[in-house]
């Protein structure tokens, strides 16, 4: 099977059994997982999750998501509270645009509270399975290339197909950046342990030469990374012009809340 990224051939990596509990119990009538590696950039995936049927697939994101709603999970979550700062940060030195955000595939909208209530910024949300009976913020259908601010928290690791990652970013406007929260390393370890396979809906693995060839495709030309909230900032604009403002955050905070490049900003090279 071709790579999403790259469309070079990928080749088998490892393979995987979940024996942790409830896991083990999840995956009992798929079994074994292999993963298979791009011989160009490096991406990883899950093939057997590929080869699912629609219901299973369903089914299986059904059940952690259900295990992970339990508030005595060890499942890690973002942190949406470093996200709502560095959102108003962003936003106060014109790195992103002050309106027309929305957070993709957000659930509860755990981060769009937290702007509600604390930066007093709306932030609508879209999840076509999941929303909270108490907010009012959800859209149905968002519109192609119409939001200048496109959120999206841990999903990149939940795709099975190049369209579900196309989903996210044709809904940018022709000016906007797209925001990430994931993990992205820059070789994924063969390791069946690896922390990031732990929960078996992480399927897609991303890699700093992975997500460089992504942002070129897309048409992002820099990045930035902000490690408190784990996320990465895709800018249509080159270094050069948001250079000074991101070092601007930096002077007003007296600590390195941003980083910055041309390219994809290739931050983790430790795994």
């Amino acid at each position: 099977m071709d790579c999403m990224i790259c469309d070079r051939p990928s080749g088998y990596y490892f393979s995987k059994r979940y024996t942790e509990a409830p896991f083990d119990d999840f995956m009992r009538d798929i079994g074994d997982v292999d993963y298979c590696r791009c011989e160009h950039c490096g991406f990883v995936f899950s093939q057997t999750h590929s080869n699912l049927a629609p219901l299973q697939w369903e089914r299986l994101n059904e059940q952690f998501h259900h295990y992970n709603e339990d508030p005595a999970s060890p499942i890690n979550q973002p942190p949406y509270a470093e996200q709502a700062m560095m959102l108003a940060l962003l936003r106060g030195h014109g790195l992103i645009a002050a309106e027309g955000m929305l957070d993709y595939a957000a659930g509860y909208g755990s981060l769009s509270r937290l702007m509600a209530r604390y930066f007093q910024v709306p932030l609508p949300i879209y999840d076509p399975y999941v929303q909270a009976p108490d907010l009012d913020c959800y859209v149905t259908q968002p519109l192609p290339g119409s939001y200048r601010t496109v959120i999206n928290s841990a999903m990149f690791e939940h795709v099975l197909t190049r369209a579900d990652l196309d989903r996210v970013h044709e809904l940018v406007a022709p000016d906007g950046c797209l925001i990430l929260h994931t993990v992205v390393c820059e070789n994924v370890p063969k390791d069946s342990e690896w922390f990031y396979l732990r929960p078996p809906v992480h399927v897609a693995f991303h890699t700093n030469k992975s997500m460089n060839i992504l942002m070129q495709q897309w048409g992002y030309r820099s990045s930035i990374y902000c490690p408190p909230s784990k996320c990465w900032v895709l800018l249509r604009q080159p270094w050069a012009e948001v250079e000074a403002k991101v070092a601007a955050v930096n002077r007003e905070l007296q600590s390195t809340w941003l980083v910055g490049k041309d390219g994809f900003m290739d931050y983790w090279k430790g795994f």
